[in-house]
């Protein structure tokens, strides 16, 4: 009798904090990720990172893979969770672990490698954003831009030399890239929906991070254009369960 196919073990690392309406109306940051990547037959575990909440060291082998969310916080701070995680990201690698950044994530990630992450001189992004993809096996039979859901402030602004540019646009210069075929970074949101980034923006406003005449334009800004949405969920999906 052939043995029992293992089931499939993924890990999101949540970096940020959930609200009651998020958790009401999308299930929390868990229910973003579950929605656009999650399979019949998988198991998903969750852990607040941002709350000390890590895997334990003997179980990082189980896993296929890890997602790394986005977060209010600065991915160049030192908070003693940050830290850890920036060693979790060092041991993930050295297992070649498949991991998933996205903004936070993508950041977070690029400085765990080496890079630099900093403030942008831009200023906040937040629209839905075209996204321009340069030659990569990770950008096969996808168009020369694609557009995307944003919400930051802080950008990667070097890699190492090992690391593969994939986009870029007019406000950043690395919107997207690889590491090996076991990472990819990608500073927008393909699990935003319209109305999740309409609750970032007000959560922004209340805390004083943005004025109320900047979120009004940037909602209204953001309905102007539809975000890529499926063709984003199939590049994360081939990325983290495919061959690319």
């Amino acid at each position: 009798m052939l043995e029992k196919e293992r089931k499939k073990r993924y890990g999101i690392l949540m970096c940020g904090e959930d609200s009651e309406y998020l958790l009401k109306r999308h299930g929390g940051c868990y229910g973003f990720f579950t929605k656009m990547l999650a399979e019949e037959g998988e198991t998903w575990d969750l852990y607040k990172v941002v709350n000390g909440e890590f895997p334990q060291e003997d179980d990082v082998c189980l896993y296929d893979g890890f997602v790394i969310t986005g977060s209010c916080h600065d991915a160049h701070a030192n908070d003693p969770w940050i830290l850890k995680l920036l060693t979790l990201i060092h041991t993930l690698n050295s297992f070649n672990k498949k991991i998933l950044g996205i903004c936070f994530g993508h950041q977070i990630i690029g400085r765990a490698l080496g890079g630099k992450v900093v403030r942008s001189t831009a200023g906040w992004d937040i629209d839905v954003t075209s996204i321009n993809l340069l030659q990569s096996s990770y950008s096969n039979n996808l168009p020369s831009s694609l557009s995307l859901f944003q919400c930051h402030r802080d950008e990667i602004r070097d890699l190492p030399k090992e690391a593969e540019i994939i986009g870029w646009s007019e406000k950043t210069g690395i919107e997207m890239f690889g590491y090996g075929d076991h990472i990819l970074g990608i500073q927008g949101h393909p699990e935003f929906t319209i109305d999740i980034l309409f609750h970032f923006i007000d959560r922004l406003t209340h805390c004083n991070l943005i004025q109320e005449t900047f979120a009004l334009n940037a909602k209204v800004k953001a309905t102007l254009r539809k975000p890529d949405s499926e063709a984003w969920k199939t590049l994360c999906l081939t990325f983290f369960k495919g061959q690319l």
